[in-house]
């Protein structure tokens, strides 16, 4: 990607140039946290010391008190941003008149020992000619409302706030006037200079970190992404893009409980100067449950198995609270109080406020996550390790939970705030998570209240064929008794409710196409016609795009399924990552970079793939 701004010009005084496009960032991360890099060299998101803390660098929300990391050619500099092939090391590069200098970016991964060290490096080379640049690191903790102080300490330079501190060491001469941190330096051809901020702890010291030991680092950072990417089985078409995924959805993974977040960041606007914004550093059940999936499809089983144990520790609670046995979404150490609350003092990026964090969501009924935990533990025991006893006993509750209550209305995928319907969806969900649970049942030879669970599942069925399909539109739409088409109902044929060749199932998919359909951009649903009690309008929903591109493979349309799919490529950013929504302009909207929309990406490639042959 080609860009001509530099940090000093996209920092002006007023106005929405002070802030660089969603698509413009690559992402970094150690397994616990991540970072997000922008095209310009600075580091504009950063939570330490995990991905739902409290942000350090946040200017990606609020350009004057977010906090951010800047890096860069003084000299204005033609930038392109890149990956080191088949790993999570992002290399930005600076294209002057004088020279050609290059950012490299990463955070060792610590498997063991040192593993709340939360290492962050940024290693700048001299290419070609010399090349003068200029760092400033100014963190605002707390989301920008904690103060801090900075000091020299020895070789380091300690940030000080009430519940963190971190450490800056580099290899270059640093100015602290208490606050920042500045320097500016000049290097020529084959010269680096390095820079580490680490997070400091009661065991964990400030340490330096020269050329020799950030060479060491990189290595190994390089070593470990490329060894766990040689574990894929895929070897289809698309294998760029598939294991860019798979790299993405592993750098969304929380490695200490397996949890796998939405998308590592909050409140990144879903339409410019709207309200839809929302935190998504958190585990939804249904994401993570097509997570499993994709994840078993590619050969990953490990982090499979450690998202299904997260997911199996939920099952097993089996209360009966409003939301039933499951809440929706998690916290990424399980925790269930989700509190959403919003931040006035940060502006919202460019504009966009407000700024949240929690998500008052979690206290929703969502039916259709039953659907997608208990397709996922079919599948975990098909592809992965068979189910435990106790594991059975905690999915039989589910699944009874579930017979008892599938008529009822909820607030559906779409977490709709303006009160609880029928949703087509989560019906459909509903008679997977009974339906999937026959088939272990059966195959295994495993107990269960199976007349029961097939007079509901057939009820389900009927309720769905019956209420949920409209002869004037001919096609299934949103909810019981209305006309509102829902791209959400893609998931029929791919769920197997329906044969992708039925007759009814083909008329919907031509009013999808007619009414959703964009040239290959779904949207979710018109909120105009379904109002969802947040208001304002949205951007092209990504994961319903490649649900799209399933549906027409399935349908035997396979030629419109490939060029859906690759139009859909095209709005990729330039490293390969996508937000939750795509703009009228082909623009990310939303929070960044969404594993759902990933985790489909994968799923259509698979299924694409399978279909041409």
């Amino acid at each position: 990607m080609d860009t001509t701004r530099t940090t000093s010009a996209r920092r002006g005084p007023t106005g929405a140039d002070r802030y660089l496009p969603i698509s413009d960032h690559g992402l970094i991360g150690d397994l616990r946290t991540v970072a997000l890099v922008g095209t310009d060299g600075t580091i504009d998101w950063y939570c330490c010391p995990r991905f739902d803390a409290p942000s350090v660098f946040a200017a990606i929300l609020d350009a004057d008190r977010g906090g951010s990391f800047e890096l860069a050619a003084i000299a204005p500099a033609r930038t392109k941003q890149f990956y080191f092939p088949d790993t999570n090391v992002l290399i930005t590069r600076f294209f002057t008149e004088d020279g050609l200098g290059e950012v490299q970016d990463f955070m060792p991964v610590c498997e063991t020992g040192e593993a709340d060290r939360h290492r962050l490096i940024r290693r700048v080379m001299c290419v070609r000619g010399s090349l003068p640049f200029r760092a400033r690191i100014a963190p605002r903790f707390g989301y920008g409302a904690d103060p801090h102080t900075a000091r020299m300490l020895d070789d380091a330079v300690l940030f000080e706030s009430e519940a963190l501190t971190l450490a800056l060491t580099a290899t270059v001469p640093l100015e602290c006037d208490g606050v920042d941190v500045h320097a500016e330096f000049k290097l020529t051809e084959g010269q680096a200079a390095v820079f580490a901020l680490d997070h400091i702890g009661d065991t964990i010291a400030p340490r330096a970190c020269p050329y020799t030991e950030a060479d060491r680092e990189f290595t190994a950072t390089v070593a470990f992404w490329r060894t766990w990417l040689s574990s894929s089985r895929y070897r289809g078409r698309w294998r760029e893009m598939v294991h860019r995924s798979a790299l993405t959805l592993k750098l969304l993974t929380y490695a200490p409980t397996g949890a796998i977040v939405a998308a590592p960041t909050t409140s990144l606007p879903e339409r410019l100067g709207g309200g839809r914004n929302w935190d998504y550093r958190y585990v939804w059940v249904r994401d993570a449950a097509f997570a499993v999936y994709a994840l078993l499809r590619l050969g990953f089983t490990g982090e499979a198995e450690a998202l299904m144990a997260f997911l199996r520790r939920r099952t097993n609670l089996c209360g009966d609270g409003p939301s039933g046995p499951l809440q929706i979404m998690y916290g990424i150490d399980g925790r269930t109080d989700l509190p959403e609350r919003e931040l006035p003092h940060l502006e919202g990026h460019r504009g966009s406020a407000p700024v949240r964090v929690g998500n008052a969501a979690a206290d929703q009924l969502q039916l259709d996550i039953y659907g997608a935990l208990i397709d996922s533990v079919y599948l975990y025991d098909k592809w992965g390790q068979p189910i435990s006893s106790d594991h059975w006993d905690g999915v039989c509750a589910v699944v009874d939970w579930v017979c008892r209550n599938w008529d009822q209305p909820d607030e559906g995928i779409w977490e709709a705030r303006s009160g609880r319907r029928r949703f087509l969806y989560s019906r459909l969900m509903c008679w997977v998570a009974i339906e999937r649970a026959m088939r272990t049942a059966r195959r295994r030879g495993l107990p269960g209240e199976l007349p029961q669970w097939m007079r509901s599942r057939d009820e389900i069925y009927r309720r769905i064929m019956g209420s949920c399909w409209c002869p004037a539109r001919k096609a299934f739409v949103q909810h019981e008794d209305g006309d509102a088409l829902d791209a959400a109902v893609l998931m029929m044929p791919l769920a197997k409710f329906v044969s992708p060749t039925d007759p009814k199932w083909l008329s919907t998919l031509d009013a999808l196409t007619a009414d959703l359909v964009s040239d290959s951009l779904v949207y979710r649903y018109d909120p105009r016609i379904s109002p969802d009690g947040v208001g304002g309008e949205e951007g092209t929903f990504s994961i319903c795009s490649f649900w799209y591109v399933e549906a027409l493979a399935r349908a035997g349309r396979v030629e419109e399924a490939r060029l859906a799919f690759e139009k859909m490529l095209t709005y990729a950013n330039h490293v390969g990552l996508y937000a939750e929504e795509i703009s009228h302009t082909g623009e990310q909207q939303g929070n960044f970079p969404q594993a759902f929309t990933h985790l489909a990406l994968i799923s259509a490639a698979f299924n694409l793939d399978r279909a041409l042959g």
